[in-house]
Parts: C-alpha cells; sequence; structure tokens
C-alpha cells in the first residue's frame, strides 16, 4: 500500500494500520466517547494523555456525544464541582473540538447493551468501532474491556 493508498482510505470503512500511519505520517482515524472529551474540556489528569494519542487523528463519534457531553456537564454542576457558567463554557469548548458525527446501527447497539449489560451510550460508541473498524480511545474501563471482547482495538 501506497502513502497515497493509504490516504484514500482515512474516510472508508477500511481503517488504516497504526504502523502505515507512522511510516508515512498520515493521520490515524479513532473514535472518542464522551469521556475523553469531557477530560480535555474539564482539565482533567488524562487530560494531556487524551490530547496526545488523539493529536493528528480524524475524530469519529456517534451522533448522541453532543448529548452525552451535555448530560455528564448537567450531573457534574449538580454535584457542586461546576458553576452554571463553568458548565456551559465546558460544553462550548467541546463542540470546538473537531469530530465528525455518524449515525449507527441503534438496533444493532442496543442488542450489544442488552448481552454486556452496558448503558446504550456506551454501546452506542462500540457499534461506531464496528461499523467504521476504527479503533476507540475511552477512559471507561468496563467500555474498554467490553471492546477488547469485540476484538476492538482501544488506544491507551
Amino acid at each position: 500500500m501506497t502513502a497515497l493508498d493509504a490516504f484514500y482510505f482515512q474516510d472508508r470503512s477500511e481503517s488504516v494500520d497504526n504502523s502505515l500511519c507512522e511510516l508515512y505520517n498520515i493521520r490515524m482515524d479513532i473514535v472518542s466517547d464522551a469521556s475523553a472529551f469531557l477530560a480535555v474540556v474539564l482539565n482533567e489528569a488524562s487530560r494531556e494523555s487524551v490530547i496526545e494519542r488523539t493529536s493528528g487523528c480524524l475524530i469519529v463519534s456517534p451522533e448522541i456525544l453532543p448529548y452525552e457531553i451535555a448530560n455528564a456537564l448537567i450531573a457534574v454542576r449538580r454535584k457542586g464541582r461546576l458553576t452554571d457558567r463553568e458548565a456551559l463554557r465546558a460544553f462550548n469548548m467541546s463542540q470546538r473540538i473537531a469530530v465528525r458525527l455518524l449515525p449507527v446501527k441503534i438496533y444493532d447497539a442496543m442488542k450489544m447493551a442488552i448481552r454486556f449489560n452496558i448503558h446504550a451510550y456506551d454501546a452506542f460508541y462500540l457499534q461506531c468501532c464496528l461499523e467504521t473498524k476504527f479503533p476507540l480511545i475511552s477512559l471507561d474501563n468496563r467500555m474498554c474491556e467490553v471492546a477488547e471482547n469485540l476484538a476492538i482495538k482501544v488506544v491507551t
């Protein structure tokens, strides 16, 4: 595969092998869940690691991403860990991160959620990985376990 071939695979259902990406200095495609976005916008300890692992990547997520981020920020605000203004600012920051939102097969994700006894939101990200054949970045240990069970590569 040439560098040009690898470039053309970047928006296809086939993903490029990471070693080719490094060899030809081509971006890698990756599915990111809300936990990675929240780590960045809330300046959590894992922030730099997430930024480093996604730098130069095309980030994709299921269409539910902004809704899950908003829900998580409201939950953090309700616990008193963010002010109203901080929650809104964090949401605005999350919306500035380049991400391609994709539809997923909801029925298949629901079957996965039932099979593994996980939240539907988590199953949407995993379904996105299966449909795109892209690896996952997540700070959710349980989601990473299920991903590995499904032979989805997890970026750590």
